[in-house]
């Protein structure tokens, strides 16, 4: 049987592969620093980038599945970097906020992910980072 297919070459695999190599280095950081696994870190990231949202706006906002979230929300309380208000006018649902330590970190990752990008970026070329950032913008709205 032919094979002419080349998985390394599969535009899904050779993303997701991209992801997983590129992701290592800011993982160990955040991992090692604050105990955080990936998704803790979304949720952080997202609720320190745009403010105080329910779950359910961070799950559609993030492309996150509820019940990661519910964990990540879960031991980021318990480390005191996020905090549950339960809505006065609909009290099924809690607006999630970063506490101010939860701020700190935020603002220390932040700083580390400045640093990072910019190391990764320093392989490409001006020009060939925009490409690469056009590319991936067009692919995540397919």
């Amino acid at each position: 049987m032919a094979n002419d297919f080349d998985l390394s070459r599969f535009l899904p695999y050779a993303l997701n592969q991209a992801a997983e190599a590129t992701s290592v280095g800011f993982q160990k950081y955040y991992r090692q620093k604050y105990g955080m696994l990936r998704t803790e870190w979304r949720v952080l990231f997202h609720l320190g980038q745009y403010g105080a949202m329910t779950a359910k706006e961070l799950c559609a906002r993030a492309s996150l599945h509820k019940t990661k979230v519910s964990r990540a929300v879960q031991a980021l309380e318990r480390k005191r970097f996020l905090s549950r208000t339960t809505q006065e006018h609909d009290r099924r649902y809690e607006t999630l906020a970063l506490t101010r330590q939860g701020q700190d970190v935020y603002a220390d990752l932040y700083e580390a992910a400045r640093k990072y990008d910019a190391d990764l970026s320093s392989h490409f070329s001006p020009q060939e980072r925009e490409i690469l950032n056009r590319c991936l913008e067009r692919i995540a709205r397919i």
